[in-house]
């Protein structure tokens, strides 16, 4: 059984749990003056701080396309021998549902249609607004909010897998912060991560269950009460309660795969039994245009017609995609162990920013389509309650009853998936980077999350915590530059690491020993045989530790510090380097499929797999195998890496 007080970091555990349910408290207790007090509050940080959001946000999306497109692109998150835990289907499907999955579905046909008709500046309606309307909303569903998530995501899944740090938003500011990270400052991270997080879910939860409820009153008559949107909570609850518990491979995997096929099936839908050449039309348009003036709308503050505009879109998405990256960064990198900095930022920032646009033209110049061709009826409904738009909107197409039905069952499982991951992201944060915890904390998670909701849906609060939630971007804005920086230390550091591996050649041939020109005999032999589990560890206790012992041997009588791991599939030399880079050499105990041209007669016919010794740096396997190398060979060995480590170590000092 596991032990509980073990899996739980108490001051972070017990501070977060207090602080949530203090604000909650405050916020259901005086709503309209916590409110009105917070907004308030808010509209000054826009004021005197909405330039230096504009300025993060534009240094964070640089940073990421720097580090997915540049020289440190081929570093993998994690070993150099890892590979991706989940296809990349899987992948992108858990990204998208605990990402912007929800925001789609709410705002692809409510936002266009608000900018259409109340653009920054202008009456609105015209073609031109249209235009305007389009751009602004990729401007604010594209390539910056992914770039927010993208760099929070790197930053944990680089320090939690390759430098093998706790899987919490303390690691990514190691490089800084040193073993600080252990302590108070690491402790005051993770807390102030749990509680956006937890704030967060929770509002979009509580205004989640008001669309649920107007969707199922708007098709089936429901009375959006209390009561009905009390009982959505519970369910959804419920739901993501049942997924935590099932694993993520089991509950959250697959619910954002159902969700994902569903998406694309709507998606599909809507394009062709709308006006599908007017639609391919206005994507490439939107995307040129999108392009054309990216550089434009990302500093544009209005500092020359100033309006209220700036505040109440552009300044809260960033202050709200900030908000919500410690979750969202947090599970993605949860999820993206053994991928390539490459291919983590192209699926991260590329593919869900592509679809984010085809979803958005899909609906938003249908939505434009309707009201040119049928009048302003879904204008009006859009703007005196945007909860029921997309309903509204679906009534224009075919078999709305239906759809409307499937678009709902959607709405409830991307609300689980982002409840559900919510809870497995602050599990993970109260409990130092462990997600196998008992059940009751994994529980208490998703109460917390639901409960919360569920007060602030009869008292009101959900304004003021929202706005809690975007003010607490403004503290988390110097985070994210200090992430910047520390990942272009480690990353430089790696890299320089690398370079020293190609730059520093092998001087003694594996084949070459001192037991005579027939020893190529043997290792045909070796290699022949195919060996099994036993054998391997036998070289490894035997050859191979000698050698790895008079190693260490003479190094400490040279003046340095070693250490020896035994394991019983594996053998770790360590020497020490003071307050520099230790050097690591491991020989570990692979196990591979055995080939199908295995001839006959070969000892491991009948064996499933075979086994192999290989060698792992700091960085991860090396994939060459040393069964049957001499002593004098694995002395070579050690001390050709061990030299190019030396060698690193130089490059980094200059």
């Amino acid at each position: 059984m596991t032990d509980k007080s073990a899996t739980i970091n108490k001051p972070v555990f017990m501070i977060s749990s207090g602080i949530v349910l203090l604000l909650v408290a405050i916020a259901a207790a005086m709503p309209e003056a916590s409110t009105s007090f917070f907004q308030s509050l808010q509209a000054q940080v826009v004021e005197f701080a909405g330039w230096f959001y504009v300025t993060v946000v534009a240094i964070v999306l640089v940073s990421v396309l720097y580090f997915g497109l540049g020289r440190y692109s081929d570093i993998k998150l994690g070993p150099d021998h890892s590979q991706p835990d989940y296809s990349a289907a899987s992948w992108f499907a858990m990204l998208f549902s605990a990402g912007i999955g929800i925001g789609l579905l709410f705002f692809g046909v409510a936002e266009p249609v608000m900018h259409l008709m109340s653009p920054p500046h202008g009456a609105g309606g015209d073609v031109e607004a249209a235009r305007e309307a389009m751009k602004l909303t990729f401007f604010h569903w594209g390539l910056h909010a992914w770039a927010i998530y993208a760099l929070v995501g790197l930053a944990l899944a680089y320090y939690g897998y390759r430098h093998n740090l706790p899987l919490t938003l303390r690691s990514a500011l190691y490089p800084l912060l040193g073993e600080k990270i252990h302590g108070g400052w690491g402790n005051a991270v993770d807390i102030f991560a749990i509680i956006g997080t937890i704030m967060g879910v929770a509002t979009s939860l509580g205004y989640g269950v008001t669309q649920i409820s107007a969707g199922l009153g708007y098709l089936i008559n429901v009375p959006e009460t209390l009561g009905v949107q009390f009982t959505i909570v519970v369910v959804i609850t419920i739901f993501a309660t049942a997924s935590v518990l099932s694993g993520l491979d089991k509950g959250i995997k697959r619910l954002s795969e159902i969700n994902m096929v569903l998406a694309l099936l709507l998606l599909l839908f809507i394009l062709f039994a709308g006006p599908t050449i007017y639609l391919l039309q206005a994507l490439i348009q939107n995307t040129g245009n999108y392009l054309s003036d990216f550089v434009g709308k990302t500093f544009n503050l209005y500092a020359y017609d100033p309006t209220d505009w700036l505040g109440g879109w552009t300044i809260f998405y960033w202050g709200w995609w900030i908000a919500w990256s410690p979750f969202v960064g947090m599970f993605i990198a949860r999820i993206s162990r053994g991928r390539t900095i490459r291919e983590f930022i192209m699926g991260v920032l590329f593919v869900p920013a592509g679809f984010t646009f085809l979803w958005m033209t899909v609906f938003g110049n249908s939505a434009f389509d309707i009201i040119s061709n049928e009048g302003m009826a879904l204008a009006t409904d859009v703007q005196s309650n945007n909860a029921v738009a997309l309903f509204k909107f679906l009534e224009y197409f075919p078999f709305s009853a239906v759809i409307s039905t499937v678009t709902i069952v959607m709405i409830v499982i991307f609300f689980v998936t982002s409840a559900d991951s919510g809870a497995l992201v602050v599990n993970m944060l109260a409990t130092g980077g462990k997600d196998d915890t008992p059940v009751w904390q994994r529980v208490y998670w998703t109460s917390t999350i639901g409960i919360s909701a569920a007060i602030l849906l009869a008292r009101g609060g959900l304004g003021a915590l929202q706005t809690v939630t975007i003010l607490s971007a403004l503290p988390f804005c110097f985070i994210l530059l200090m992430m910047i920086a520390a990942l272009f230390r480690s990353l430089k550091l790696d890299y320089q690491k690398k370079q020293s591996l190609l730059d520093s050649m092998n001087t003694t041939p594996p084949s070459i020993t001192s037991e005579g020109n027939e020893n190529w005999l043997d290792r045909i032999d070796m290699i022949a045989s195919l060996p099994q589990a036993q054998r391997v560890r036998e070289f490894i206790s035997g050859t191979a530790r000698i050698a790895i012992e008079a190693v260490s041997l003479a190094m400490e009588e040279r003046g340095y510090q070693t250490r020896i791991k035994q394991g019983e599939d594996s053998l770790e030399l360590e020497i020490m380097h003071g307050d520099e880079i230790n050097f690591i050499y491991s020989i570990r105990k692979r196990r591979l499929q055995r080939p199908d041209f295995t001839p006959t007669g070969t000892n491991a016919k009948n064996q499933e797999h075979y086994y192999r010794p290989e060698v792992y740096l700091r960085e991860g396997g090396q994939n060459y195998c040393i069964m049957d190398y001499s002593k004098e060979q694995i002395i070579n060995d050690v001390l050709d890496h061990y030299e190019k480590h030396r060698h690193f170590l130089d490059m980094v000092r200059t």
